[in-house]
Formats: structure tokens, sequence, C-alpha cells
């Protein structure tokens, strides 16, 4: 019997989407025909492999609308805001396209009289994607662009919460005119997945999702040698210093805390505000709170949807209330959402004071619309509780002193260092982590290296 996935939509509880999952039959097809399809397709020009990927670009901004709507259905993104990640689908693409030449050209070495040596990259072959249902569309093209222009092809295996997605990229690339079997997607299980993660097929994986998937996948590749990109968890901090532009530090990190209702693998998650501005700021951070419009994703008028799902919500309940038991004071009274009710994926956002690093509102990835607050007295106690964590994806610090503000971001550990902005990420700048954020990156000119291998050419030249 073939199995199905079901697709709940966090705005009303309606079966959204419902997919067979491919069969064992299906799944070995699929596999086969990567495999043949990728030795023609690496030796097609790069610059009709450029024009294939931005045919694919416009064709999927062309259908924004419609793919809005689905994203806003699927995992709740307020409507008002879901075309905003077609139009990030579409600015990382382009820059991608823009430096592939650069980024895949053969690494030139001095030169030797009766030489000629260099290093080209040359694709690794096969690579499957493995994407997330949070940011649906820019976190897989951060990886499918890359890798199709090395010459690679790619197999995508997206969230049974948002198999649209797989489905809309699969109809621009077909409109591009990419050739069969260079791009291809399945919906599958997870035992099935993981049997295609054993695949001798496969030479690389790239896996954006949660730590215990990602050291799951790590084990069952374990003895195949093969590339894994691991982009896991976050609990991002922000650090406040004395001089900071108030008004434009609370702005920034209230949206930081609270886009796409805190499901952000690079949200901000824990504040640390220096003493001598804590109560301002704390005042101004509620007030800006407490303006959030809770409601049903389809709404234009809300500005805060639901969590994916009821067990997501229930979890960062959890951690509010036990946060709260063990001393922490919450800011924001549920009753002032009037959406907000229990065993729903809708809640009220939540801000909480006196918390320390004992709490796991501190400590442990929320996912949700909460962050926690702390005073601190200097930089080097802000420093040393922002490195307090088993996360290290993105740290912010909002400062008028710039040069001060580099000093300590060299002290802090992470993959990316903001200073008076949060949870951004810039195409031309490396996506990358520390410690069990994962390995690996994505973006930028170093985004390709994954994809690539190096074959080095060491000729001698007969007279």
């Amino acid at each position: 019997m073939t199995a199905t996935q079901k697709t709940i939509s966090p705005i009303d509880g309606s079966l959204y989407v419902e997919r067979n999952t491919a069969d064992a039959e299906q799944i070995s097809a699929t596999l086969q025909k990567a495999k043949q399809a990728q030795t023609a397709w690496q030796k097609t020009d790069l610059n009709e492999r450029k024009a294939i990927c931005s045919r694919m670009v416009e064709a999927f901004v062309a259908n924004k609308d419609q793919i809005a709507n689905e994203l806003c259905w699927q995992m709740g993104r307020p409507i008002r805001y879901a075309a905003n990640e077609v139009n990030s689908f579409a600015e990382r693409s382009r820059y991608m396209i823009s430096v592939a030449n650069e980024a895949l050209a053969s690494v030139q070495v001095s030169e030797k009289p009766g030489f000629i040596r260099y290093i080209n990259r040359e694709p690794v072959g096969v690579v499957l994607v493995i994407a997330p249902w949070n940011y649906p569309l820019h976190t897989p093209i951060n990886s499918i662009v890359p890798a199709l222009l090395a010459g690679n092809v790619v197999i995508l295996k997206h969230s049974a919460q948002t198999p649209l997605c797989a489905e809309r990229i699969d109809e621009t690339f077909q409109a591009a005119g990419l050739p069969a079997g260079v791009f291809q997607y399945l919906h599958m299980t997870h035992e099935a997945t993981e049997k295609v993660i054993q695949s001798p097929k496969i030479n690389s994986i790239a896996f954006t999702g949660s730590v215990a998937i990602g050291s799951r996948i790590e084990k069952i590749a374990a003895g195949r040698f093969i590339g894994i990109g691991l982009e896991l968890g976050g609990k991002d901090p922000s650090y406040i210093r004395a001089d900071a532009d108030l008004d434009f530090a609370v702005e920034n990190t209230v949206d930081g805390a609270f886009f796409n209702s805190g499901q952000s693998c690079c949200g901000i998650e824990r504040i640390y505000v220096h003493e001598s501005i804590y109560e301002a700021y704390v005042e101004k951070f509620v007030a800006l709170v407490r303006q959030y419009q809770l409601g049903r994703s389809d709404d234009e008028a809300t500005t805060l949807g639901p969590l994916v799902n009821a067990s997501a919500a229930a979890f960062v309940r959890d951690q509010i209330n036990e946060a709260v038991a063990q001393g922490a004071v919450a800011h924001i009274n549920p009753k002032d959402f009037p959406m907000d009710q229990e065993n729903t994926p809708y809640m009220a956002p939540q801000v909480l004071t006196q918390v320390d690093h004992h709490m796991r509102v501190m400590t442990e990835e929320s996912f949700g619309p909460m962050v926690g607050i702390m005073k601190v007295s200097s930089d080097e106690q802000a420093v040393s509780l922002m490195n307090d964590s088993e996360y290290g994806l993105t740290a912010s610090i909002f400062t008028q002193d710039i040069d001060t503000a580099v000093q300590l971001g060299e002290q802090i550990e992470t993959g990316t260092f903001f200073v008076n902005r949060c949870d951004y990420l810039d195409p031309e700048l490396a996506w990358t982590g520390v410690k069990n954020t994962g390995r690996g990156c994505t973006l930028s000119k170093l985004g390709f290296n994954a994809f690539t291998r190096l074959k080095s050419y060491h000729i001698k030249t007969i007279m």
C-alpha cells in the first residue's frame, strides 16, 4: 500500500495538501535518472547552465502571488509577508548566478618552466537537498542553484509541511528548459530518506533542520566519505550596549525576535541589555510587541501568524510556564490577544525578564514568539553570556561604537556577527555556524565549495 503525507494548514487545521510518498521503485528510478543526467549536464557550458537558472528565477517570480498564497496556507506565514520570500529566493539565485564564473574558475598557481599546473573544480555528482518548512523557498535554493551551476544534479526532499514548494521549483525549472533528470524532487518518508542517504548514487547532502536529525544523518552516512552540509539549530543572542540608539535597537530586535512567529534559526531568542538603559529598553520593547496583530495568516491585517502546529506552540508555552514558575516575569497578557488559544497553533507573543541561564528559555532553542531579556553590567559579562550556548549561528550588538563592537565580535563564538542589525542573510557573505549549529556553509562565492571537488593538473611539457 502506498503511504501518503498530509499537510495540515496551521490557519484552520484543514487538510491543505495530500501526496503519495515515493515507493522503492520510484526512488530507484529517480536516482538512476539523476546519475545518467549528470554526465551530460556536467559537460554543458557554464553560460548555458546560468541561462537556464536565470529563466527559472524569472518563471518563479512571475508566479509570485500563487506561491505566496500557498506558502501562507502551508506553514502559516502572514500573507502580507509571504511574497517577500519569493523576492529573497530571486535575490539569492541571481547573486549566485552572477558570481558562478569566478567561484568555479580554475585555481592558477605560479609559473614553473617546463610545466603547466592548475587546479580545476569538478562537480561532486548527485546532491541530495533536504529542506525545512520554516523558510521553504530560500533555504533550499541556497544549495540548489550553486550545485546545478557547478555541474551537479539535484534531488530535493522537502518537508511534508511544504510539499508544494518543491513542486513549484520543479515546474519553473521545467519551464526554463532544464534537461530531464537534472533537478528532481521526491516526497518521502523518513525511513525512505535514510535509505536514499545510504545510496551509493548520492555524492553530497545539504540538510537544514534540527540538531537531532543532523546527528542522525551523520550517523547514517558514516563511512561513505561524502560531503554533508548541516545547518542546524540556533539560540541567537543580541547585546544592547549603553550607547545604543534605543529606539532603533528596540525596533530591530523586536522584529528579529518575532518575525515568522519566531520560527527562524537565526531569530533573536535572548537579549542582554546594559543596566544603564535596561528599564527604558524593556518598556519600549514590550510596548512595541503589544502592537502585533495575532490572527489568521490569510488576513492582510495579521502581523503575527500561528505557529506551524499546535505541538510547536505547546512546546514554547511549556518553556514560558516553566520559566515563570522559576521566577521569570511575563510582560504580555495572552488575553490581550483574543486569537491566543491553548491546544492550537495560535499563541500570543511573550517577553520575559528576570531570566537566567538556569532556565530553558535562555539555553534551549524555542522556535516561537518568545524572548528572554537579561540585565548585564559590562561588555565582558555580555560576551560571556552570549557564548554560553551550545549553538552559534548569529549574534548581534547594537552600539554607536563600531570599533569596540568589532573587537567584541572577535570574541563571540558565532558564524555571522552583526552590528546594528540582526536576523538577515546577505547573499555575498558565507552563511555558516559553529558548535551545534552545524558545519559547512552556503551563500557567497564560498558556498560553491561544498558542491565541487578539487582536481590538480600537473603537466610536464616535452620539448
